[in-house]
């Protein structure tokens, strides 16, 4: 297909970045979108965990879907349903609305991202595909480092309802793009699998001991990871007191770490296995998540403790996320999509349970959030070890 590969990377990356806005974008305004509807700032942030759930059930739906249909129709109308459910968010008065709509538009996010990685397979291959993801990748990284400073400056503006306008017109305006510069990029000679084929594809995959394993690392890592976003408005917002402006700057370090670690991983792949880094990165994360647990238990979690060290835990992402993946699709080469969207899922389900687990409680300290990374980790290691065994050598 005859397409410019830079053309499709900033198309692909603009639709994915949809979903890192609609996470990040609003934690600066958690604690006054709290107050708005009368609901405590640990059960508001169960909107994350509500979406993370939405946004992974979307992935697994909207995958074969499009497969079947053409990506650009499911595209679209993820599309217009997360645009909807934007603007529906900016009328809403009780928790159990936020939720409710926060959930829909999740799945119009989980309809546009599963269709990025499709387009880039359906018009590259080999090292321009690569160069295509690696273009896509880097932009992307961009997203979670910028949303919290828009989110900030559009609570300043005006209140917490103008982040979700803002959501509702980025839709609109890649609603526009796709539509009038991304044709359908689906080879319409491809074979279709059957609902049942589908089904025994995902099967496969879940009976893999070793490819389980790789699956375990990555959820238990994002879990713990997301165990921090969800309880991050609380921690920095109200428990030491940091300013919605300040927050962005606190929090985009750990994407900025993230970046780095990702930059030290290609080094590290010319000596080493992508299992031999894996086990580094969970290893490291493992630690970090024991001294934040015995910062707090000793009354020593100061603010620039706890940045420092969830910056490591955070920093170890770049390191075990794509190695994972990579292993895993060394065995599942021939369905890369869906090992792929089963391994989405199960991260992003991770990640809501982690989240609940941080906010349900409304627990007035660090230890919900430092509890559940510590279990995350403690997870992450023993599930790689007992199910993929001992990393391989380069």
């Amino acid at each position: 297909m005859n397409l410019n590969p830079r053309r499709v990377a900033l198309l692909v990356a603009a639709n994915t970045a949809l979903a890192p806005f609609a996470i990040d974008a609003y934690l600066p305004a958690m604690s006054a979108l709290a107050d708005s509807i009368g609901a405590s700032i640990h059960h508001t942030e169960l909107s994350i965990s509500v979406f993370l759930a939405g946004f992974a059930i979307g992935q697994l739906l909207f995958g074969p879907l499009s497969d079947r249909v053409g990506r650009k129709p499911v595209l679209l109308g993820g599309l217009v349903l997360f645009l909807l459910a934007s603007l529906a968010i900016t009328t809403i008065s009780t928790l159990p609305e936020l939720l409710a709509w926060r959930f829909v538009q999740a799945l119009g996010g989980g309809a546009c991202v599963v269709n990025s990685a499709a387009i880039v397979r359906d018009c590259f291959s080999g090292r321009e595909a690569a160069s295509v993801m690696s273009t896509m990748v880097m932009i992307m990284m961009v997203a979670p480092l910028v949303a919290p400073v828009v989110g900030s400056g559009l609570l300043y503006l005006a209140d917490w309802w103008l982040i979700f306008v803002f959501l509702a017109v980025y839709a609109a305006f890649l609603l526009w793009l796709m539509s009038t510069r991304l044709p359908e990029t689906r080879d319409p000679g491809q074979p279709v699998a059957s609902f049942r084929q589908v089904l025994a594809n995902y099967a496969s995959v879940l009976r893999h001991r070793e490819a389980m394993g790789y699956i375990c690392a990555v959820a238990a890592s994002f879990g713990g990871l997301f165990a921090f976003i969800t309880a991050s408005p609380y921690i920095y917002l109200e428990y030491f007191g940091l300013s919605p402006a300040m927050y962005p700057v606190v929090f985009g370090a750990n994407v900025l770490v993230i970046a780095l670690s990702n930059r030290v991983n290609i080094h590290l792949l010319v000596r080493h296995s992508p299992q031999q880094n894996l086990h580094f990165g969970l290893s490291i994360q493992l630690v970090a998540a024991m001294a934040l647990a015995l910062a707090a238990a000793l009354g020593l979690a100061t603010l620039p403790v706890v940045v420092l060290l969830v910056m490591v835990y955070a920093g170890m992402i770049g390191l075990i996320t794509p190695n994972a993946m990579s292993a895993l699709l060394d065995h599942f080469g021939h369905m890369s999509a869906t090992a792929t969207a089963m391994m989405g899922g199960i991260k992003f389900g991770s990640a809501a349970l982690a989240g609940v687990m941080v906010g349900i409680f409304e627990i007035e300290s660090l230890w919900p959030m430092v509890l559940t990374m510590l279990l995350a980790s403690l997870i992450g290691n023993l599930g790689l070890r007992r199910l993929a065994g001992k990393p391989a050598h380069a």
